[in-house]
């Protein structure tokens, strides 16, 4: 039975200390390019600040501002997109070139209140056309 006394005790495992920098937080690093006139903005608008935060703080502080203004687009009823719609027809009639035949009139009305094909895919408001995902 010498086998038993001759074994030592478990000693307790210690981690091996990871070398570097020690963490400074555990949210997971965010990196963004920021143009030269960005970074002057930023920098004068933290020295601005009473305590002076640094360029990161700086940038933390700007985006929860802005996210905390800003929320989600209100929606609009049916009902107020038709009166918007109805206002903008009447300024456009009362707008229009007098002198156009008014197929021409109508022509334009319709182009101006449908917007540039450019925008058209955009606008949440309006179907989207068959065959487009």
């Amino acid at each position: 039975m010498w086998y038993y006394r001759n074994m030592r005790k478990p000693t307790a495992v210690l981690p091996k200390k990871k070398r570097g920098r020690p963490a400074t937080g555990r949210d997971p690093v965010t990196a963004i390019r920021l143009s030269g006139d960005i970074k002057k903005r930023v920098d004068s608008w933290a020295a601005k600040q009473e305590d002076k935060p640094g360029r990161s703080e700086a940038i933390r502080r700007l985006v929860e501002t802005a996210l905390a203004t800003t929320g989600p687009a209100p929606k609009r009823s049916k009902k107020a997109a038709a009166k918007a719609a109805g206002m903008a027809g009447e300024m456009i009639d009362r707008l229009a070139d007098k002198s156009a035949s008014p197929e021409e009139q109508a022509k334009r009305k319709r182009r101006l209140m449908k917007g540039p094909p450019e925008f058209r895919e955009m606008r949440g408001d309006l179907p989207k056309p068959k065959g487009v995902a």
